[in-house]
């Protein structure tokens, strides 16, 4: 069987490169020297067959050669050592940042088309970078203003935060106010039941100008537009203002008045007023959403403000009537049975039974001993002040001034790291410890006494006092009325806070009580403002 050899392949180009090559030569003039150079090496070769001419042709084609080397050597020169040192130079300036330097474009030969194509590219890359740098730069703006609005609403919110009633935060707002926009002046204006705005708050307005702007009806002006409908108002100068006044509203230039609500979720509370110099428009795009967010801040502060103040005078008038429950149920009590004593004593002495007499002389010193122990102990309960620095502070401090009037050993054991409690829970937990540490100060007889703040359930904290006292066998519901008013009262605090309270007592066994009540959910108390 015979096999087929496989056919030998020549290492030869392909004819696509090779008919490339043949372009290329054309477009650059380069076929005219390569065919002379090849008609002369012919020609040498021929006349090197007689040994007559061959140094003469040897001459001829050295220096046919060495011309041909030289033209083409300065094509190449031309055509593309130059073009690829301007692309060299071309890059080293593109990369200092320079994307405005162009390539120059050759006269003929390959590299035509690629320097225009390189020159268009920088173009749009140049076009592209001054897009880029003006939309950064507009970002950067507007990082700057969103930047420049959170330190104000960051300055505003902590002045707001540190003032303890409405005029010092009111104060401190248009301080703030007047600074941060260089105004001229500044006013705070809160609505009635009346269809009426009442000026709260001015700074930079005379004294006559403000009791004449006192009370201004809502349908009169732009502020009771604002004040009624919400948005923001923009008026030129003060003139509109000045025609309702015996006077003028500022002395010198003012170019704006802005009004602005006090929004408070869906309400609105009132306006603020800031009466500037030179336009808003100068202070940036952005300017109406800042002033709309600080307008919620201070309406969210001034209604917090008021709930704190209605908070406080709930309490105060809760402390008066225990403090009336109080005198009624200890000291007029015993002024009522020494008051019986002194008639029965006047009756005695008209019978002149002098042993009688003496017998209840005694009983009425004895009365009036108890009594001026009652208010003594009265006294003493109500100038124990609950701590600013908050409920445990105040606990601690009342512990400590109960172990040193009594020499009763206490345990106090705090579990309530990462609780908070409203001012009302702390009132009323601060005074059931209280008259819980009263009771073992009084009737108790004990050595010692052991306070737990803890956890009862994942709903519900507790606070247990008990002590090693002697007890008692009498229940509290069993009790007549006036006996253990204490009790009565720590009932009632407990349920104040929605809290169950727990005594159990055995003669000889101390007193436990237990109160427990739910935790507080945690709030913020500045929810975000959406700024767009």
């Amino acid at each position: 069987m015979r096999l087929n050899k496989p056919k030998r392949r020549l290492l030869l180009p392909e004819w696509a490169h090779w008919r490339d090559l043949q372009n290329l030569m054309q477009r650059n003039g380069l076929v005219l020297p390569l065919v002379a150079l090849i008609a002369v090496f012919i020609a040498a070769l021929l006349f090197s067959l007689n040994p007559r001419y061959a140094t003469g042709a040897l001459a001829v084609i050295g220096v046919t050669g060495l011309m041909l080397i030289a033209i083409v050597l300065i094509r190449l020169r031309q055509e593309y050592f130059k073009p690829l040192g301007n692309l060299r130079a071309w890059s080293q300036h593109l990369r200092s940042g320079d994307l405005a330097i162009h390539v120059p474009v050759p006269n003929h030969g390959e590299m035509v088309s690629l320097v225009r194509d390189i020159n268009g590219l920088t173009d749009e890359l140049n076009v592209l970078t001054e897009e880029m740098d003006t939309k950064v730069r507009a970002q950067t703006d507007h990082i700057a203003s969103k930047s420049r609005s959170l330190e104000i609403l960051y300055d505003i919110a902590t002045d707001l935060s540190t003032a303890r009633n409405l005029d010092e935060l009111l104060g401190h707002f248009l301080d703030t106010l007047m600074v941060l926009f260089d105004a001229r002046a500044a006013t705070v204006r809160l609505n009635t039941n009346n269809n009426q705005t009442v000026l709260v708050a001015s700074h930079g307005l005379a004294m006559d100008v403000v009791k004449q702007e006192q009370l201004v009806d809502m349908d009169r002006c732009l502020c009771g537009q604002i004040a009624r409908k919400g948005g923001i108002g923009i008026q030129e100068g003060i003139a509109g203002c000045n025609r309702f006044l015996d006077g003028v509203m500022l002395e010198g230039p003012c170019s704006e008045m802005i009004v602005v609500p006090l929004q408070y979720q869906d309400r609105i509370l009132g306006v603020y007023n800031i009466f500037l110099e030179r336009p808003s428009a100068e202070l940036g795009k952005d300017v109406r959403d800042l002033l709309n967010s600080i307008g919620m801040h201070l309406g969210l502060a001034i209604e917090k403000t008021r709930l704190d103040e209605n908070e406080r005078r709930l309490a105060i008038m809760e402390e008066r009537n225990f403090i009336g429950s109080e005198l009624h149920d200890s000291l007029a009590q015993s002024l009522v049975s020494m008051r019986l004593q002194v008639k029965l004593l006047g009756e005695i002495l008209h019978k002149k039974d002098i042993r009688a007499a003496q017998e209840e002389v005694d009983q009425l010193r004895e009365a009036v001993g108890e009594a001026h122990v009652s208010l003594r102990e009265l006294l003493a309960n109500f100038r124990s002040r609950m701590d600013e620095r908050g409920l445990i502070p105040s606990i601690e401090e009342l512990v400590e001034r109960f172990k040193t009037e009594t020499s009763i050993t206490v345990y106090l054991q705090n579990q309530w790291t990462e609780f908070a409690f409203s001012p009302t829970q702390e009132v009323q937990i601060f005074r059931i410890i209280q008259e819980s540490l009263a009771n073992v100060r009084k009737h108790s007889n004990a050595h010692t006494v052991r306070i737990l703040l803890g956890k009862l359930d994942d709903d519900h904290l507790s606070v247990l006092i008990e002590d090693d006292g002697r007890g008692t066998d009498k229940s509290i519901e069993t009790t007549l009325p006036g006996e253990n008013l204490g009790m009565s009262i720590m009932r009632e605090r407990a349920e104040r806070i929605d809290g169950v309270l727990r005594i159990e007592s055995e003669p000889g066994e101390g007193t436990r009580i237990q109160l427990a009540f739910p935790i507080q959910q945690k709030t913020l108390q500045n929810p975000p403002i959406k700024v767009d």
